[in-house]
């Protein structure tokens, strides 16, 4: 049986289309979740595209993370259904706290929009289990508000758990602490990452088809093959 995908529209997002065409070239059943509706459709993990959630107001994802459709999908998360939040998903992921941290305006304070080279570190989770330890990859990232945060605790935390995913390589282009690009729960089914593997699935519009492995391996994932 295909696995279901189910991918969030939000008020401003934009890369919802693109997250699900993403998942439709790995191979999954794309389900079009709608941010207004808490029933989840059976699907079997979801994606928080990137955008701008309700016109980033407040806070990039600060009101995204109370829309009807994520009461459910904090529930599903904690009882272990993969979630791979992409750069505004990535922030939506932090404010519901099924990450720690967060995203801030860019320590340079421009907007950044280039194709990146990151460093996949942690290899184990739903999200990255096709990837090899320590490969570089190729996607683009554009963020205004990228930067990762979070106290010393937290950093060191990530650090000793294994759970930083990717950190930026070539270059950081937002001042995330430490260079991360993406980390994970301690589970290992959620995933919040700045750059965009979506716009990265094709050689005629990708630099690379690096992307595409963080949705097959969310398809392994779901078919039980051990990472």
């Amino acid at each position: 049986m295909t696995a279901r995908i189910g991918v969030v529209t939000f008020p401003g997002s934009l890369d919802d289309g693109d997250a699900a065409r993403a998942a439709r070239i790995a191979g999954a059943d794309v389900v079009r979740l709608w941010h207004g509706d808490p029933d989840l459709h059976q699907v079997d993990a979801v994606v928080l595209p990137g955008g701008f959630s309700y016109g980033d107001y407040l806070r990039c994802g600060a009101i995204a993370r109370f829309a009807p459709v994520m009461e459910s999908l904090i529930a599903a998360a904690r009882e272990g259904m993969p979630v791979l939040g992409i750069c505004n998903g990535f922030q939506i992921l932090c404010e519901a706290h099924l990450l720690p941290g967060a995203l801030t305006r860019n320590k340079h304070l421009h907007f950044r929009n280039r194709d990146q080279w990151l460093r996949v570190e942690a290899v184990k989770t739903a999200w990255t289990n096709t990837f090899q330890p320590e490969q570089d990859v190729l996607i683009p990232v554009k963020n205004g508000e990228g930067r990762y945060v979070a106290d010393r605790y937290v950093l060191d935390q990530l650090e000793a758990e294994g759970r930083v995913v990717a950190r930026y390589q070539r270059g950081n282009p937002n001042g995330s602490e430490r260079d991360i690009a993406a980390i994970t729960n301690e589970a290992g089914n959620v995933v919040g990452i700045m750059p965009h593997p979506e716009h990265a699935v094709e050689a005629l519009t990708g630099p690379s088809l690096d992307g595409l492995g963080f949705f097959t391996s969310v398809l392994k994932h779901l078919a039980g093959v051990p990472a």
